[in-house]
This record gives C-alpha cells, sequence and structure tokens, in this order.
C-alpha cells in the first residue's frame, strides 16, 4: 500500500495532487510545527497581472515559540475572504466551470472557521469532491521525524515541505512537476504550479484526467 505523507495546504496546486496519484491514501500530519511563508496559508492564482498569491492571514504566526500547524488560529481582523473570493471571481467569472463550483466556495468561506487547518481540511475535501477522487485521508497520531532507516516515517513516501512558493512560474518556465497544458483564462502561455480550482475552472468534471 501506498501512503503519502504531506503537510496540509490551502487551496492546494496542482502538483500537490500529481504527487497522489499513486497514493492509496493521503496522511496529513497534524502533528508539525507552523512554518511561515509556505503553502500552508496560501496558493497561487491566475490573473490577468499573471500568477498571484492568496494569503489567508494568521495570528501566532510570527512567534518565536514553536506551535502546531493545527493551532494555528485565522486572522479575521481584515475581511479576507471576501478578498480571496472576489479575486477569484475576477480572474475566472469567464472560465466554462465558475459557476458551478463557486457556491461550495463561498459556503466554506462563510463558515468562518477558528482554525487554519479546519478551513484547508474543508477545502481539500471540497477539492477532492470536484475531482471525482475518493482518496481516503488520514491524520498523523503523533509527530513523525524525517524519513530514516530507523525512522517509522519510512514507512510512507515523506512529501512534506517538497513543494515550496517561489517567484510566480512565468509562461513556459519549467516546473518541477510535469504538467498537461490546458487552456487557461489568460493566455497565450500556459503557467504551471497553480492551485487544482485553476484546471477546475477551465475543465469542470474532466479535471482529474489532466492530472496524470
Amino acid at each position: 500500500m501506498s501512503i503519502v505523507l504531506s503537510e496540509l495546504h490551502y487551496l492546494p496546486s496542482i502538483p500537490f495532487f500529481q504527487q497522489l496519484l499513486a497514493a492509496d491514501s493521503l496522511l496529513l500530519d497534524a502533528h508539525e510545527h507552523y512554518h511561515k511563508q509556505t503553502y500552508r496559508n496560501r496558493c497561487l492564482v491566475l490573473t490577468a497581472q499573471g500568477a498571484q498569491p492568496l494569503t489567508v492571514p494568521v495570528l501566532d504566526g510570527n512567534r518565536s515559540e514553536k506551535i502546531r500547524t493545527s493551532e494555528i488560529e485565522i486572522d479575521y481582523r481584515q475581511n479576507w475572504p471576501h478578498r480571496h473570493f472576489r479575486t477569484l471571481q475576477t480572474a475566472y467569472n469567464a472560465s466554462p466551470y465558475f459557476g458551478y463550483y463557486a457556491d461550495y466556495l463561498q459556503d466554506i468561506y462563510a463558515q468562518k472557521y477558528v482554525r487554519l487547518w479546519d478551513l484547508n481540511l474543508a477545502m481539500l475535501h471540497l477539492l477532492l469532491r470536484c475531482l471525482r477522487w475518493p482518496l481516503p485521508v488520514e491524520f498523523t497520531t503523533e509527530y513523525l521525524a524525517p524519513a530514516g532507516s530507523s525512522s517509522p516515517t519510512s514507512l510512507f513516501i515523506d512529501r512534506r515541505d517538497v513543494l515550496t512558493p517561489k517567484i510566480a512560474p512565468r509562461s513556459g518556465e519549467p516546473d518541477s512537476t510535469s504538467q498537461l497544458p490546458y487552456p487557461q483564462v489568460f493566455g497565450p502561455g500556459f503557467v504551471p504550479g497553480l492551485s487544482v480550482l485553476d484546471l477546475l475552472f477551465m475543465q469542470g468534471p474532466a479535471a482529474g484526467r489532466w492530472l496524470g
């Protein structure tokens, strides 16, 4: 059985889902410590200005002492849910399937989850349903050290922090994970490494076929 161990991302990227193609289940690290400037609280979407990040503001993310990602709370002092959805609406309203998925996203944003973990998990379950992918999702029961001969992590495919933010990819720029180009709202060049929302909004129920 193939089990992929990963941290939990916000609106995960296409490469995130590609690394799960051969997996029998996804094991999310519920005991890791939070790291700033990662995909734990951000994603990339394609706008008229190119690939742009959407970042969920969090509380305590800058504290010097370590805190579990599963305990990080979201900062609602700014109306980021409205800004994120408006950005998605502006960027993808002309895409074939934005209207098909928009209400589901709005419903999750309206929940105003206290913890980043719960928001990300709700988004992940939604995306798996939209991709028609019944992949089992489980959680670690203790901290797992990086893979090694004497580590229980060796029982899993450890993909933690393999995908990290970088400068927004440009058209034609090679990506760490090979992607089949598909039509995007803004062209003419293909931009890789975006949230899987970009693929869903363009391909709808057929999106899963573009991950392989």
